[in-house]
């Protein structure tokens, strides 16, 4: 039999995902499963997507142009408008998810061995990309005691060497709920112009922040215009997580045209997910409302109950819907595992994703999990009372 690639060996399992199948099984068995794995919000999206699928009239479903329909392009022109981000069409290639969007960004301004500074615990996808991509990713751990703030700019410089080529950040933060301020902010920007690297921006989550804290943008950061390379996505505003439509966005003209390289060899973005996008960008003001007052009070909700259990400690998370919480545990994958195969209570449990996924290296976030707040309020109460007699029963249990 053939070998696999070294790729392959070396690409991880989602930690979001691969706890899938007993979750399957423990629903076979009659259990119900409160999903806190995932960023899948349980909100409707907008009327006017689904009233764009219903109107669908082509009679050709045809490829698209692989940097996305220009119309769409145009709108979302005003989109970013709103958030003082200016952008031209050309500046925008719409991808297919945000997730294409981090790949063919590392494609083209990574070479296999080049080197990039990522702040964990980060989205775990982001190693997957690497690897396909060949590069390197080079962790600084923020704290759970320090509210996962920014680490010291000394830190960073500490690991840029020849190979260091960007530095990825995603604001807000997933896993975290992490806001970085216009500080934080700053002290990235003069180090990505003093040492000429890319900044890699995820901001899929912009539209949830719960502070008074201003929203900055990388594309607002002056100086470092054709460093920067911004990762976006409807999958969360819109909750179209499955039409499968993000964005690149970058001022940087040589980039845009390697990364269409890319781009045609996928031919093209999804059509019909476009067509969605593109109508849900007229959504009424109203269900943005709506949507962040129903994030708001969940995470309220969230961090009020764990913070109740003995032993659990959760920062309150500033944006996004997830937050990292501390567990007085032996091994968060051990946990989350026996959480759907050997516990219940009257018939319910939960499923989280064991924090160790979001580190790059081995042994952290052990005693750590991630928690998504994308379900109902009274079911995500309910939820926490579950973690709470798990936390009663595991045999793994220690004092913290």
């Amino acid at each position: 039999m053939p070998n696999l690639s070294q790729r392959a060996i070396l690409m991880p399992s989602s930690p979001i995902r691969k706890l899938a199948p007993y979750a399957n099984a423990a629903k076979e068995r009659g259990i119900k499963v409160y999903h806190l794995n995932i960023g899948q919000p349980d909100l409707n999206s907008p009327e006017v997507a689904i009233d764009a699928i219903k109107n669908f009239d082509k009679k050709i479903l045809e490829y698209s142009p692989s940097d996305g329909f220009l119309s769409l392009r145009e709108k979302l022109v005003g989109y970013y408008d709103q958030y003082q981000i200016k952008l031209k069409p050309d500046d925008i290639i719409v991808t297919s998810g945000g997730s294409e969007a981090v790949l063919f960004a590392f494609m083209t301004c990574l070479n296999p061995g080049d080197e990039i500074i990522v702040p964990e615990p980060a989205y775990a996808n982001y190693m997957a990309f690497a690897i396909s991509a060949g590069a390197v990713i080079r962790p600084i751990r923020s704290t759970i005691d320090e509210s996962f703030a920014l680490p010291p700019m000394e830190r960073f410089e500490e690991l840029i060497n020849e190979r260091t080529r960007g530095i990825l950040i995603c604001n807000p933060n997933n896993p975290t709920g992490y806001l970085y301020t216009r500080s934080e902010m700053n002290r990235i920007r003069d180090l990505v112009k003093k040492h000429n690297l890319y900044l890699f921006s995820d901001e899929v989550y912009r539209e949830f922040i719960y502070t008074g804290s201003p929203y900055i943008s990388a594309c607002h950061l002056e100086g470092i215009e054709d460093n920067v390379v911004l990762i976006d996505s409807v999958s969360k505003r819109y909750s179209e997580c499955g039409i499968r439509i993000g964005a690149l966005i970058t001022k940087n003209k040589a980039v845009r045209e390697a990364v269409m390289k890319f781009c045609q060899a996928r031919l093209s973005p999804p059509l019909i997910g476009q067509v969605i996008a593109e109508a849900s960008i007229d959504a009424p003001r109203s269900y943005a409302i709506n949507t962040y007052e129903q994030y708001i009070e969940r995470r309220n909700c969230l961090v009020d109950e764990l913070n109740k259990l003995p032993g659990v400690y959760s920062p309150i998370p500033m944006g996004a819907f997830y937050t990292v919480a501390r567990l007085p545990i032996d091994d968060s994958d051990r946990f989350c595992e026996w959480c759907l195969t050997d516990f219940n209570y009257e018939g319910e449990t939960i499923m989280m994703a064991p924090a160790s996924g979001f580190y790059s290296e081995e042994g952290h976030g052990k005693n750590e999990v991630r928690i998504a707040y994308a379900i109902d309020k009274q079911e995500l109460k309910r939820a926490i009372f579950l973690l709470g007699k798990a936390l009663e029963q595991y045999p793994g249990r220690v004092n913290i």
